[in-house]
Formats: structure tokens, C-alpha cells, sequence
């Protein structure tokens, strides 16, 4: 799609054209579900975030900045309303801290004797807790302070959490190489 088109297709949606709106969504639903599916775990839930972030796309439109890409204007909001979703659930906030957890030891190959389903199902079976400050710590860029913010938690909870995760990933991997 030429840019022109494209800006076309942002200005329709400016003024609520449904037809606009319709071609926003379809161009963008794969990438929006896949920023989505990693805050949850089903697909009932992710795609209610995703109609939530389009939502606020479409109400926001006008604040988008045409010189900039329109990808990372939308994966921040469906991260925002991936994150707002988890708060809502109030089964983050698990407490941990960080002289509990410990250091796993690492492999140097491991990961390419995995494919990505098989990383991905295992960062979903993962707590809420942990998923959450993985997906924004090492996928989405946060900081620990950021995520501590945006969670309502600690920093030394969101380390925490993070290290944990790891530990648990590494312990499903090991488990799956010598299964």
C-alpha cells in the first residue's frame, strides 16, 4: 500500500469512516493480535485487547504523527491495553524478592534447538506475574522502572519477577532438550 493510500486511509479514519476503519483493522490485526497474545493466555482474552486498542486508535487517530512510523504508535497502545487488561486481573502482583531468587546457569545452544511455537507456549504457560514483566522487560523494552509504574509494584518486584521468569524458561527448555 503506497503512503498516499495509506494517509488516505488515516484521514477516513479520522472522521470515523467505518470502510477506513475496517481496512485499519484488517491490515493490522495480525500484528496487533501477536503484541496481544503475549500479555495472555487465550485467544478470547487477547482479541478483546486487541478490540480495546483498536478502539483507542480509532478515538486518538488525529493524535497520530503522519511523519512517523504508524506500527510502533500502535504496539504501544495495544502494550498499554494489554497492561491496563492485567492490572484489571489483580493477579500480577506477586510479591517476591530478590535475594529469593536465584541465578540459573545458562546454555550456550539452546535456543536453537527450539522452534517459536515451542518458546512461545512455554512464555505463555508462565505465571501472570512473570509473563508480564518478561514480555515487557526483554520483548517490549521497559525498564524496571518503568514496569514497577505501569504495575503498581516494586522494581526490586519487577527484577524479581524477571529472574524468576528466566529461571522457569530455562527450566521448561532443559526439560524439553532432555525429554
Amino acid at each position: 500500500m503506497a503512503d498516499s493510500e495509506f494517509d488516505s486511509i488515516l484521514i477516513a479514519c479520522g472522521k470515523n469512516d467505518r470502510r477506513a476503519q475496517k481496512v485499519l483493522y484488517q491490515r493490522y490485526y495480525s500484528y496487533g493480535m501477536s503484541v496481544c497474545s503475549r500479555y495472555v493466555t487465550n485467544k478470547e482474552d487477547a482479541t478483546s485487547i486487541l478490540n480495546e486498542g483498536f478502539l483507542k486508535v480509532f478515538k486518538n487517530i488525529k493524535k497520530f504523527d503522519a511523519q512517523y512510523d504508524f506500527k510502533p504508535w500502535l504496539k504501544t497502545i495495544m502494550v498499554n491495553t494489554a497492561i491496563n487488561h492485567v492490572k484489571k486481573m489483580k493477579k500480577y502482583n506477586v510479591e517476591i524478592g530478590l535475594d529469593q531468587a536465584q541465578a540459573i546457569p545458562t546454555s550456550s545452544d539452546i535456543l536453537s534447538r527450539l522452534n517459536y511455537e515451542e518458546l512461545v507456549n512455554m512464555i505463555q504457560s508462565l505465571s501472570l506475574a512473570y509473563r508480564t514483566v518478561f514480555n515487557m522487560y526483554v520483548i517490549d523494552g521497559f525498564k524496571h522502572d518503568e514496569i514497577a509504574t505501569k504495575l503498581g509494584i516494586t522494581a526490586s518486584t519487577s527484577k524479581s519477577n524477571l529472574t524468576r521468569a528466566k529461571a522457569k524458561l530455562r527450566e521448561m527448555i532443559q526439560h524439553k532438550l532432555t525429554a
